[in-house]
């Protein structure tokens, strides 16, 4: 039990960092991005590849990891910068399916839908799985506590206020001389970069990476623990996704002492309850558990 809780604080720590990657493209810029997963998988794949094939380190593989998914971030933000809404988030659900795609086809590379195994961790074989777990729980919420520091400074920064700014009117920002497009541009190649840090780390700990590790309905559940925490909230973005991870877990055990049930039955009970448990949550405190606080002074 304790070796499982440790993985499911682990996994807390995963979707917290893709929680702050999001909530500086979205939360605090207002940029719908559906394509968390592509930035995520990019991250792995890169990280997994430079360790596995050209020999790299494990934290310079990481490193690589995040700065590739920063300069697609970037790429990424000069195409879709001047869309909005409903137009913004097709382009970048397409984004994560076209990653997804390619991962699945380019054998030469990728290894295709037999995926990537042997992707080396911290210690992995010279200390015990327990002990593996506890060091990576260290490294995970390390680096979470690392990026919620320097990304709760930039959000109450003149760089937060901007963003603050484009994200209720950006043509009001636009007319105060503000360069909208550099500063949407900065927001995602951040966002991107934390998002592709997350799943540099998640193939290490994993060991082992392939094209369905990275399905659409991780983002969903990125976006709802955002939603749940609090849109804009460094804070929330971490508490969300503890919460998030409780909520899964916890009805994973529930549905499991109902009597009398087939699996499939009970995984619609499971889904069920955690859709009810989101709609009460954001029916009562719309604000998320941890609502976005700003700051007069930087």
């Amino acid at each position: 039990m304790e070796a499982y809780l440790v993985a499911m604080l682990v996994f807390a720590g995963f979707y917290a960092l893709m929680a702050l990657g999001l909530n500086v493209i979205w939360g605090l810029t207002g940029m719908v991005n559906l394509g968390l997963v592509g930035f995520f998988g990019l991250g792995a794949y890169a990280s997994a590849l430079l360790t596995t094939k050209a020999g790299l380190p494990m934290p310079l593989g990481w490193l690589s990891g995040a700065t590739i998914a920063a300069i697609a971030g970037g790429i990424m933000a000069l195409i879709v910068a001047r869309l909005r809404g409903d137009y913004l988030a097709i382009v970048t659900l397409g984004f994560a399916e076209v990653i997804r795609l390619v991962a699945s086809n380019e054998i030469w590379l990728t290894n295709g839908t037999d995926g990537i195994s042997g992707i080396p961790g911290p210690w992995r074989g010279l200390v015990t799985p327990q002990q593996f777990n506890l060091i990576f729980l260290g490294i995970v919420w390390t680096a979470v506590a690392v990026g919620f520091y320097l990304l709760s400074r930039a959000s109450h920064s003149p760089f937060g206020r901007v963003l603050r700014a484009i994200r209720e009117d950006e043509d009001v920002a636009a007319v105060a001389g503000k360069p909208v497009l550099w500063f949407k541009v900065r927001a995602f190649v951040t966002g991107a970069a934390v998002l592709g840090a997350a799943g540099a780390l998640y193939a290490h700990y994993n060991a082992f990476i392939a094209p369905e590790s990275f399905a659409p309905l991780l983002t969903i559940y990125i976006v709802l623990a955002l939603t749940a925490g609090g849109v804009g909230s460094m804070r929330g973005a971490i508490i969300g996704a503890i919460f998030l991870i409780a909520l899964i877990e916890g009805t994973r055990f529930i549905a499991a002492e109902i009597p009398g049930v087939t699996p499939v039955q009970k995984a619609a009970l499971r889904e069920g309850a955690i859709a009810l448990t989101l709609i009460l949550l954001l029916r009562f405190r719309p604000q998320g558990l941890i609502p976005e606080r700003t700051r007069t002074k930087a």
